[in-house]
């Protein structure tokens, strides 16, 4: 058996990407990132990750990552699987980031195909392998090609699943739904495969997905973790109308770009200051005012917020 057999045992469901909370002042608020964990694991998430593209990690430097990758896994404390981003643009941070998500005792780490820079499918296989082959941890490669202007294609993919043990699978923020069903026949049945397209987690489901990594967890995350039992618990029809009934959110929460919208959900909620670190802003005034009539449909609000 496969030295990582548990771990993709263990690494399926509703894996929650938490935004990083921000002081007025910009600084991290880590009081409230921690009992923002706490918040999804009490309703559900089967798994944290933290830093990934929800988490605004553009925006951080490479040490205030690892701290808040450090702060989330005290959070966890075990409890749930922990699954941080690591990725980046440069490779060196990435290799950096990879290996102090293992040592902080990670379960696997989320690592993006690099944005901005577009490399060849060939630089692509050479990154993800010297990575993969610096650690001993799993590693879940985020393919995301409408942020990082390129498609890991699934013949690389498969490739680097072969070569490198510790590739256990692949969060696909990819509306081509041909792309994805390739993925497992390309990589295996077993090969991890996590919607990070909100109006695909149910359906990516059925082709033998292991779960979703959704933004929207943000938000509610025991509807969102619901989707996933109510399928592996074999109530289709539950799991079917959760993504019917969140449809309507997840199409809001995506008016702007991540997680600007998710951010003033959250302010609406009480649940963190809603700020976001330049180049990234809060919705327009009229967009925020049609997040909260949409939102009040789902969970209590707090006093209305406004852009500066």
């Amino acid at each position: 058996m496969s030295k990582y057999a548990d771990v993709k045992k263990r690494l399926r469901g509703s894996i929650a990407p938490i935004v990083t909370p921000f002081n007025e002042d910009g600084s991290v608020d880590f009081e409230t990132l921690a009992s923002l964990i706490h918040w999804h694991i009490e309703s559900g998430s089967h798994a944290i990750s933290v830093t990934g593209t929800t988490g605004e990690p553009s925006s951080l430097t490479a040490e205030e990552r690892v701290k808040v990758m450090e702060a989330a896994a005290k959070a966890v404390n075990g409890r749930v699987p922990y699954v941080p981003g690591t990725g980046s643009t440069n490779h060196e941070e990435t290799l950096y980031l990879t290996k102090k998500a293992e040592e902080i005792g990670a379960d696997a780490a989320l690592v993006i195909v690099p944005y901005y820079n577009k490399p060849s499918q060939h630089a692509l296989y050479k990154h993800f392998k010297k990575v993969a082959e610096s650690v001993s941890i799993p590693i879940i490669i985020y393919n995301i090609p409408g942020r990082t202007a390129t498609n890991l294609h699934v013949d690389t993919l498969a490739r680097l699943n072969n070569d490198c043990p510790n590739i256990i699978g692949v969060k696909e923020s990819n509306k081509d739904f041909e792309h994805v069903n390739r993925v497992l026949l390309k990589c295996g049945r077993d090969f991890l495969l996590y919607s990070g397209i909100e109006l695909l987690c149910f359906p990516m489901l059925a082709i033998g997905g292991a779960g979703h990594i959704s933004a929207t967890a943000n938000i509610v995350p025991k509807q969102v973790a619901e989707i996933y039992d109510a399928w592996n618990e074999g109530d289709v029809k539950r799991a079917q109308d959760l993504h019917f009934e969140l449809m309507e959110l997840n199409d809001v929460l995506f008016k702007d770009t991540n997680p600007a919208p998710l951010k003033a959900a959250l302010g609406m909620m009480g649940k963190i200051k809603p700020v976001l670190r330049l180049p990234m802003d809060l919705p327009t005034q009229e967009l925020q005012n049609e997040i909260r009539e949409v939102l009040k449909k789902y969970v209590e609000l707090e006093d209305i917020i406004s852009a500066n």
